[in-house]
């Protein structure tokens, strides 16, 4: 893996001037997380998260994928304004 400034265990970069990241497995809390997403043009679309991790400065990262053809998972940060969390059961 790539040294970065949160260590060697994960790995940063520049992604549509979001910075990516790629944390390591035990700094992950896997999970299977139904969304809305916003993409930004009015729209919303179903997506998954499926992972959550923290960085060292405390700003929360989910490991999201759009299900509507946006590309695979990637993590991002989270913005609850951007992605709305769905029950993941019944009422």
């Amino acid at each position: 893996m790539v040294e970065s400034p949160s260590g060697p265990e994960s790995a940063a970069e520049s992604v549509d001037g979001v910075e990516s990241v790629d944390p390591a497995d035990r700094e992950v809390r896997w999970v299977c997380q139904p969304v809305e997403v916003d993409l930004g043009d009015g729209t919303w679309a179903l997506g998954r998260i499926s992972g959550w991790w923290q960085d060292p400065a405390g700003r929360d990262w989910c490991r999201l994928r759009v299900v509507r053809g946006a590309g695979p998972a990637g993590w991002r940060p989270f913005d609850p304004e951007r992605v709305r969390l769905l029950p993941d059961s019944g009422l």
